[in-house]
């Protein structure tokens, strides 16, 4: 449909919207494709964890899969029987190459809940590092497998996993739209919102609790807040015209949005209640594709003031409701139509789609430090997103003739691709640390 990420841009020129066809998802799970090992990758063994095969899950292949995809680490052998109990030959894990190893086992309690056990050990120091016991229900062992992954990653790395944060995405098939929110990983999670007209442009809000989206429900473009556990929703933007690309204000408090109630589409905030309206663009232009600074001074957009869509930054006024924002300024300028801002958590760099050939994602350090570089090597990418420790980035492309989502390090050298059967799926948006 033309309000697709990647085609937000045209949306906006013509303010209208067509469909897609889209299949209705199923079980989904991904699969690391590695292209380019890092040398700063660390030797990882995750042996399979003792009695798994009871639980219904296969607790050490998520951990692994979580481990791989994270890009920090390359799995070695793990063959053989062992488990948190065990005391490791050391030696003979040096000598398969590892530099660390995770083990545990699965145990079903007298009350139906699994007892879920790990430990890691550092090889090379030939010492244990952590090591941890979860009572979880059998609906979140894969939640604990995540938790898991996520420990070890922060113990060996430093760094804060995302395995246990979840993303939200939409598919269609026979006349019906589905939004759902799942782990990270695709697998698991709950359909938030089905509906007969299309859905898009699903964003979180900055706690998790929250989804706003854009429904055509009604016949036309609306944007909609929705509360992720009670499913509870609101219209927040209903002028006349088109209202589209939703985008949360880091404080949760407001949306920026883009609305065409005045003429050309431009970017304008609103209150969660509705009130509050406030423009923020004033331009001959089509402004749109908004996304905040993560310290709230300021607001990324698309424009084609330049003659072509080109990504700008807009400082905000602080701490008065009548303040103006200041002049734009132009952010992108490697190649001539760029598109669909995201900025890393952080606030160090901005991944974007350009045209060149294709759509490609790209991400640029803020500071221009360094070039733009090119993460996927696909030619159909749309709707980047970070994820929330700013170390991956999930994004919509085609592959092998379907729609499928990919998550890719920000070098671009560890990409993974969530299977699906042959079920197409868009517009993915990675929500926050917390659920």
């Amino acid at each position: 449909m033309t309000l697709l990420k990647r085609r937000q841009f045209s949306a906006a020129l013509v303010a209208s919207a067509g469909l897609l066809p889209w299949s209705q998802p199923a079980l989904a799970q991904f699969r690391v494709e590695i292209s380019g090992i890092g040398a700063t990758q660390l030797p990882l063994a995750v042996t399979r964890f003792r009695d798994e095969e009871r639980s219904g899950q296969a607790v050490s292949a998520i951990v692994r899969a979580d481990l791989e995809r994270a890009g920090a680490f390359r799995m070695v052998d793990s063959s053989g029987t062992f488990d948190e109990r065990s005391l490791p030959l050391y030696a003979d894990w040096r000598g398969r190459g590892a530099d660390a190893l995770v083990s545990g086992s699965v145990t079903r309690l007298a009350d139906g809940r699994f007892d879920l056990r790990f430990k890691l050990w550092d090889v090379v120091k030939g010492e244990e590092l952590l090591g941890q016991a979860l009572a979880v229900p059998a609906a979140d062992l894969r939640l604990a497998a995540h938790r898991i992954a996520d420990a070890v990653q922060e113990k060996l790395t430093g760094e804060r996993g995302v395995n246990a944060t979840r993303i939200a995405y939409v598919t269609h098939a026979a006349n019906r739209y589905t939004l759902r929110i799942t782990d990270a990983d695709g697998e698991g999670g709950q359909v938030a919102l089905a509906s007969p007209q299309p859905i898009i442009s699903p964003a979180w809000s900055p706690d998790g609790r929250k989804l706003a989206y854009v429904s055509f429900e009604g016949g036309k473009a609306v944007v909609m807040v929705q509360d992720v556990l009670t499913g509870d929703r609101r219209v927040v933007a209903s002028f006349k015209g088109s209202n589209s690309a939703p985008t949360w204000s880091p404080d949760g408090k407001r949306l920026a949005v883009t609305l065409s109630r005045d003429g050309n589409s431009q970017i304008y905030l609103i209150d969660l209640d509705g009130g509050g309206l406030r423009r923020l663009t004033s331009s001959v232009a089509i402004d749109t594709e908004a996304c905040f600074a993560p310290d709230g001074l300021s607001l990324f957009f698309v424009s084609d003031r330049g003659g072509g869509p080109q990504i700008y930054r807009l400082p905000l006024p602080q701490g008065s409701a009548n303040g103006t924002a200041g002049a734009p300024e132009r952010i992108t300028f490697a190649g001539a139509y760029n598109i669909s801002p995201d900025i890393s958590p952080d606030g160090r760099f901005l991944a974007y789609v350009t045209r060149n050939n294709g759509f490609r994602v790209m991400v640029q350090p803020l500071d221009r430090s360094t070039p733009p570089l090119a993460v996927t090597d696909t030619d159909d990418d749309e709707s980047p997103s970070f994820a929330p420790n700013g170390r991956l980035l999930i994004y919509a492309t085609r592959s092998q003739g379907r729609d499928v989502l990919m998550t890719t390090t920000l070098d671009g050298k560890i990409r993974s691709r969530l299977l699906s059967s042959g079920i197409d799926v868009r517009e993915p948006a990675w929500g926050p640390f917390g659920r």
